[in-house]
């Protein structure tokens, strides 16, 4: 009968019992309480019945431009940033899975062969179990063995292990949600980069259409002068707009080669699409529905923080074990022979067990100084979620402060808008017929121009502050 399958399945069975107390063993870390947020209950200016239970939806709901979509997906596939966050988060799950191995045994198998050659005179052990002491020649021994090993295996009777694991699970998490916030700032970040590019072009364009403007005004008021109907200081006025013009179109220029870097950057390419939208093509879905301050618990980096101070509540119930004793089984089965043809021969068999256990008894206050820092740990952690809520708070209230007055800012600059121009029309006509001074051309072209470039920014700041609601929500709640 052979001895070592069945020494194997003795051992396994072993194994699968220690394995079964371990899993069954209980923890000491505290009772995990997730802290009260430090925020109203409502955002500013929102209804005191708000919906508490919304969720929040992907950024494809957010986004619904072509273009942008495409510069969006190209940017979550090879933005540099976004992939070290991705790497972190398996790096992030490498750790966890080792971490976890500690709870499982350590089961190896082993097969040797040693060949050892003793001298006629060697006085040892070995030689004289074999050879007696009145050897007369060298002794050479060999020998064949096979084994299967338990290595050190901690019954994890107080959790110290489980509580390991557990910080190290909670890493993962919090580690995978910064990849998310990571994902929601990406999003944002190319959306305003796209519609700076956008609203700094459609800036150029009224910038050079201003300088042909002038530039035919100028002309104009050169041949009056010429002719004795003006003066020279109508001149310099004229070639002053017009230089001015011409710095602000070259400064955009350079602006805009700036933006498509940034672009180009976020996007993670060197080339970047034909990018012919203007900036009111862009649609980007904001509406935005009454919601309580507890969305602000679904946001990435809040559910992070949530994360790591669960990590530190757990680390607790490591540093609370190590006070305990540790018990350590170490086992082994298998056979060993001279002969390879009778390594698994009935009667080869050889078995070990040799189990331990470490009990704490003076270590200068190790123990109590971890389990201090342990605490301190998780306080430093509550803080820090408590304050990512309180920050997630005010990015909310501020977006929402600015959407409720943009509507308003916008219609008044495009009404302005529309009285510059008229101005500026009716005073070029008045000097064309001798009317008016150049002066009052001059005044009312500035207004329009000022008046043009600031509709520009506005309609700007509009979707800038769509966005920014989006990033300070972590997306915006579905519609029901």
């Amino acid at each position: 009968m052979s001895f070592f399958p069945s020494e194997l399945k003795t051992i396994s069975i072993a194994a699968m019992a220690v394995l079964g107390c371990g899993c069954t063993s209980l923890t000491m870390a505290p009772e995990y309480n997730r802290p009260e947020a430090p925020v109203a209950e409502t955002f500013p200016g929102v209804d005191e019945t708000a919906d508490d239970a919304m969720r929040l939806a992907d950024w494809r709901s957010f986004i619904a431009d072509p273009a942008l979509t495409a510069l969006v997906e190209t940017a979550l596939e090879n933005n540099r940033d976004l992939r070290i966050a991705m790497l972190n988060v398996e790096r992030a799950r490498a750790l966890y899975r080792v971490q976890r191995a500690d709870s499982l045994p350590s089961i190896s198998a082993d097969g040797g062969y040693l060949r050892q050659r003793i001298g006629e005179n060697a006085s040892i052990g070995a030689a004289g179990a074999a050879g007696g002491a009145g050897r007369t020649e060298p002794l050479t021994i060999e020998q064949y063995s096979a084994e299967v090993s338990l290595s050190a295996y901690e019954l994890d009777l107080f959790g110290r292990v489980r509580s390991l694991n557990r910080q190290a699970l909670e890493t993962y998490f919090a580690t995978e949600e910064a990849r998310r916030s990571a994902e929601i700032s990406l999003v944002a970040e190319v959306a305003g980069a796209y519609l700076q590019l956008l609203a700094d072009r459609e800036r150029l364009n009224i910038a050079r259409e201003t300088v042909e403007s002038q530039q035919s005004s100028y002309d104009l008021t050169r041949e009056l002068v010429d002719n004795g109907l003006g003066n020279d200081l109508d001149v310099q006025r004229a070639d002053t707009s017009v230089q001015r013009a011409r710095a602000d179109a070259a400064g955009l220029e350079a602006q805009i080669a700036r933006d498509e870097n940034a672009l180009r950057l976020l996007v993670g390419q060197a080339e970047l699409p034909d990018l012919d939208a203007s900036l009111d093509s862009v649609t980007l879905n904001a509406a935005f529905e009454d919601v309580s301050s507890e969305i602000l618990l679904q946001r990435p980096d809040v559910l992070a923080t949530e994360r790591r101070l669960r990590a530190a509540n757990a680390n607790i119930g490591a540093a609370r074990a190590a006070f305990f004793p540790r018990i350590l089984l170490t086992a082994s089965a298998g056979t060993t022979s001279s002969e390879l043809a009778n390594l698994f021969s009935a009667g080869t068999g050889v078995w070990s067990f040799a189990p331990s256990v470490s009990l704490p008894i003076f270590a200068g206050g190790r123990n109590r100084a971890q389990l201090t820092g342990a605490k301190i740990d998780r306080d430093i952690a509550v803080n820090e979620y408590e304050k990512a809520v309180q920050s997630a708070f005010r990015d909310v209230a501020d977006a929402l402060a600015t959407r409720r007055t943009i509507g308003e800012r916008l219609e008044a600059t495009e009404k302005l808008s529309t009285a510059s121009e008229r101005t500026y029309t009716l005073a070029d006509a008045r000097f064309r017929n001798g009317v008016d001074s150049y002066l009052s051309v001059l005044d009312a072209q500035r207004a329009d121009y000022a008046a043009k470039q600031e509709l520009v920014l506005v309609r700007l700041e509009d979707a800038v502050s769509a966005i920014s609601l989006y990033r300070a929500l972590g997306g915006f709640p579905e519609t029901q």
